[in-house]
């Protein structure tokens, strides 16, 4: 395996990096404070997006730096994941910055499914103003009365009336469900229970005006709403839509999953790592520059080998974190099991430590909105949970570990 950049990468990395110092450093600082003040947490459904994002939009979409994350060169700019995964990194040190570039969670992979799973029909109504940045999207799974980590646990319910799918059932944690500009779902619910457990469940499109679909509340991840993207729990009620809005077919919910999540998690992965970067550089420039007890804090308590640590854990996640990425491209999601269940855990406790120890550094400093770092360690701490828990990626990368020695 090679992980230096190709050309191809390095070319758009450039430019990422030179349209983020020219466009979206400068006012990372007034975005973050102005989308408090724009987005009063009592008032989700007048959340706002700030001014300043939809002109940057149109900038990346002109310098060619849009739907980066689409391995299809018509439609995007057709790199692959492995050539995809640093410029990841690169939006991943500014939380809003992603949807500047279309590549923000969860429409990256809504985008996904449709690209590979969706029919001409649905690929035209749904895909389309996805790709162009008109339309967000949320994607429907997590449920609040049953243990999700076990996603067979499901109780939403899919069935068939006639030309006719009802849908009942409650969701939360849906990413993005309070954003403004949010139109669809893809839902996922059970809809054939007669069969073995992985084939039980299937994958929905559901406009969110749809009648019977009420949203309930914004959830806050520590305290934060996250607006104006936000995080709802939603519950449908005899929700009927057309049965053309299915996705391939009844109980074919968890194969469209398995193809959806392997590229999504390197995209989280990679952004996380771009995070850890931010707080690590966050963590030297305080410590090089605030004085304690006579002395540069850098100097006090450890923190030089701290930092040092924070180096070695970054580029050991960012190494594996490639080579699963290198796997899904050269040997499909499958053969890439092991590392992108692996990567989900190490990612993300890794962003943890870096971050917490960027917050020690800080002192109160840490814990406000003052610096991005608060926003950074509930990103961390949520990061671990979405997609499954650590204990549901370990179990498997122990499962095919063992199943070597069978």
């Amino acid at each position: 395996m090679d992980f230096a950049y190709n050309q191809t990468t390095q070319d758009y990395l450039a430019r990422l990096k030179a349209f983020m110092k020219e466009h979206v450093e400068p006012i990372e600082s007034q975005v973050y404070s102005e989308t408090e003040e724009l987005n009063p947490s009592g008032d989700w459904q007048n959340w706002q997006v700030h001014p300043a994002i939809e002109p940057l939009k149109q900038k990346a979409k002109d310098a060619g730096l849009w739907n980066l994350f689409l391995p299809d060169s018509e439609l995007a700019q057709g790199l692959s994941c492995t050539e995809y995964a640093p410029l990841a990194e690169e939006m991943g040190k500014i939380l809003f910055s992603p949807e500047i570039f279309n590549c923000n969670a969860p429409d990256t992979g809504n985008m996904e499914v449709l690209y590979h799973f969706g029919n001409d029909e649905q690929k035209a109504t749904w895909l389309s103003p996805l790709l162009n940045g008109e339309i967000r999207s949320v994607f429907g799974m997590t449920e609040p009365d049953v243990a999700s980590s076990d996603a067979t646990n499901m109780q939403a319910t899919i069935e068939q009336d006639g030309d006719e799918l009802v849908l009942n059932g409650k969701k939360w944690w849906s990413t993005g469900l309070g954003h403004p500009n949010a139109k669809v779902m893809i839902f996922m619910g059970l809809s054939n229970p007669e069969n073995d457990k992985h084939n039980q469940h299937s994958m929905v499109i559901v406009p969110l005006d749809a009648k019977g679909l009420t949203v309930k509340r914004m959830l806050t991840a520590y305290g934060d709403y996250d607006a104006p993207f936000g995080h709802g729990e939603m519950e449908l009620t005899n929700v009927r839509v057309p049965l053309s809005n299915l996705l391939v077919g009844m109980g074919k919910g968890f194969a469209i999953a398995q193809g959806r999540l392997g590229p999504g998690r390197i995209h989280h992965c990679m952004r996380a790592i771009g995070m850890a970067e931010k707080a690590l550089k966050l963590a030297i420039e305080r410590g090089v520059s605030r004085v304690a007890f006579g002395r540069p804090i850098i100097e006090l308590g450890g923190n030089k080998e701290r930092i040092a640590k924070a180096r070695m854990a970054i580029e050991q996640a960012r190494l594996l974190t490639l080579q699963a990425a290198w796997k899904i491209d050269n040997l499909g999601v499958k053969n890439a099991m092991v590392d992108i269940s692996a990567i989900k855990v190490v990612v993300p406790n890794m962003l943890q430590d870096v971050v917490d120890m960027a917050v020690q550094m800080h002192g109160g400093g840490g814990m406000c909105n003052d610096f991005p770092l608060a926003r950074l360690a509930a990103g961390a701490r949520s990061l671990r949970l979405a997609d499954g828990p650590d204990e549901v990626h370990m179990g498997m990368v122990s499962r095919l570990e063992l199943k070597k020695y069978k």
